[in-house]
């Protein structure tokens, strides 16, 4: 069987010129062998399994970590998950690049070394114990060889998940924040980078992060002008708070909490739904929501929310801006803001059946708090974008029982306005059947 190698095809993959227009025809075979069976490309890593093929390392680790055991070409199933290099023909496929860098081919490098779990555990008792120390410039050494190691493979980045290396960064991101935020700061924003793609760390790893001294460094950060560092923290509070509402006491008591959330909804970027996800979770403490809900009106949460929910793209953004807008409607002062805000009502409208059942009960929710605490006009307004339609046919649907209640009473409510409004005509309702 053969392959071919288009040099026009080897020089933009290399990112360089095209080659003269006269030899832009040449063809290189590229021999089988030097294939790999699952990928069809030129194999940077060779490795044999126990059933005697070669595969490049990359493509059968992802096979195998897509739960295969079974080999591809053969379809044995594999005995042993061991992939031994294959030494010859790595420098096989090495001399051919060399033979053919006048068409353009590059030399593919000498792969380094996969890391193994003794490798991981050597690196943990060294940073166990420089932590221990008071150390930053090894554990800083040792944090960049992690680095290293991540942006090398998918299998390292998998295999330090799964060697508790996400506890020991959290233990040592704990104590040096405990000593000085300002004297550690490059160490602990490495670690901070580092922990938010080894999600989801064990109960241990979550309580070192939840600590006063790791939740105020994290507060702390988020006033800092480093864009990722920000979002790298509010996907740890997100973390943690979704796993443990206990930790939302020990937030709290931190100064300037609400400024560095708000300010950080308001850059309206990938960063905002996790931020939300954080002021949700805050707000639902009955503790959190009698001390802070005011403020954070005041910093401007329902304007903030309410601009996110109209950009908003994906399920997930507009059910947890509906869930900060239910939750802090429960206060006077809170309600009010929603009440005077020109977006509040025709958006809930139109969020109810278009994003999901939860939105749909948080807008039927809303919109009962605003009609049930107004002076009728929340009602008319309501009327006037749709919301009779809606409602009725929200009650043929499957959703909550509290939700059906809610809405039968606004259609009650609506029911004195709709005769003297010329805003729908409901004929074509008359005949759906009534769940209430």
């Amino acid at each position: 069987m053969a392959f071919f190698w288009k040099k026009p095809r080897v020089s933009r993959l290399a990112g360089k010129k095209l080659l003269s227009k006269q030899n832009s025809q040449l063809e290189l075979t590229i021999p089988t062998h030097f294939r790999c069976p699952i990928s069809l490309d030129l194999m940077k890593d060779p490795v044999t399994l126990s059933t005697g093929i070669t595969y490049d390392r990359e493509s059968i680790e992802k096979w195998i970590r897509d739960g295969n055991q079974t080999c591809p070409v053969t379809n044995q199933v594999l005995t042993s998950f061991d992939q031994i290099p294959n030494h010859m023909i790595r420098r096989m496929i090495q001399d051919w690049c060399v033979e053919n860098r006048a068409h353009g081919v590059e030399r593919i490098p000498t792969p380094r070394t996969p890391i193994t779990s003794f490798d991981i555990a050597e690196v943990c008792s060294k940073m166990t114990e420089s932590s221990s120390n008071g150390d930053e410039k090894r554990c800083l050494d040792l944090v960049h060889k992690i680095n290293v190691w991540a942006k090398e493979s998918e299998h390292n980045k998998s295999l330090i998940k799964d060697n508790g290396l996400g506890y020991v960064l959290a233990s040592s991101f704990e104590s040096f924040s405990s000593l000085s935020f300002e004297k550690h700061q490059v160490l602990l924003m490495e670690i901070m980078f580092l922990l938010t793609w080894m999600f989801p760390l064990g109960i241990e790893g979550r309580s070192k992060l939840g600590s006063p001294s790791s939740l105020r460094c994290m507060i702390w950060f988020l006033s800092k002008d480093n864009l990722s560092l920000k979002r790298s923290c509010i996907l740890t509070l997100k973390e943690l708070l979704s796993s443990d509402q206990s930790h939302v006491n020990a937030l709290i008591a931190i100064n300037g909490l609400p400024e560095a959330l708000i300010n950080l909804v308001n850059l309206q970027d990938s960063s905002t739904k996790s931020c939300l996800t954080v002021i949700h979770h805050i707000l639902s403490s009955p503790i959190a929501f009698k001390k802070l809900s005011s403020r954070f009106v005041e910093l401007g949460v329902i304007e903030s929310t309410l601009e996110a929910l109209v950009g908003a793209d994906n399920k997930g953004l507009s059910e947890t801006a509906l869930g900060v807008l239910d939750r802090v409607s429960d206060s006077k002062e809170g309600r009010e803001r929603v009440q005077k805000n020109a977006l509040s009502v025709p958006l809930f409208v139109k969020k109810i059946l278009r994003v999901s059942c939860l939105a749909t009960d948080f807008c039927v929710s809303l919109l009962w708090k605003l009609s049930n605490n107004g002076d009728g006009s929340e009602l008319v307004e309501a009327l006037h974008v749709g919301a009779f339609q809606k409602l009725l046919l929200m009650l043929q649907v499957n959703c909550g029982e509290e939700t059906k209640v809610k809405a039968t009473e606004m259609l009650k409510l609506m029911n004195q306005f709709k005769n003297k409004l010329d805003c729908f005509d409901s004929g074509h309702y008359k005949y759906l059947r009534k769940s209430y």
